[in-house]
């Protein structure tokens, strides 16, 4: 007597077990306790805005780097690295020579983000006058206010 078939089939030993993909959900980053807020933070903090920046001209070995970025020390910028490398923005080449090197290059989905945050950045320079202008007029208000706050009670 045949046994039924069973619409579920065991990969033998021989056949890879292929993991079923998973459409990833839309990311909310206004919200608290999703996951793309540590990502958020990775692409627009100092360190990793200029990383990516830098990295749009071409692929760069990590001495390059520190030089183009000025007052990046090397713990920082290391710490980026492998943080935007761990966010699929930077893939990092190890070559299999003495002394030892290493480039860093963008990714796809890095040079989409790098150019955002280039956009961004050309904005703050192209309006820096108008936003020291505002800095100054609050650092004045500011300090006008606290003055009025110094005086005795009468």
């Amino acid at each position: 007597m045949a046994m039924p078939s069973s619409s579920k089939s065991v990969p033998s030993a021989a056949e890879p077990v292929v993991p079923v993909a998973v459409q990833p959900l839309r990311g909310n980053v206004m919200s608290g306790d999703c996951i793309s807020r540590p990502i958020l933070s990775h692409l627009t903090n100092r360190w990793g805005v200029l990383v990516l920046i830098a990295l749009l001209d071409d692929t760069q070995r990590f001495s390059q780097l520190r030089k183009r970025i000025g007052g990046v020390s090397e713990r920082m910028l290391s710490h980026t690295l492998a943080l935007l490398s761990q966010d699929g923005m930077v893939e990092r080449r190890a070559h299999d020579v003495l002394p030892p090197h290493v480039d860093y290059t963008l990714t796809p989905l890095g040079r989409e983000a790098a150019l955002k945050v280039r956009d961004l950045a050309d904005w703050i320079e192209l309006n820096l006058p108008a936003i020291a202008r505002s800095q100054a007029e609050h650092a004045a208000s500011h300090v006008a206010v606290q003055a009025n706050l110094a005086e005795p009670i009468q």
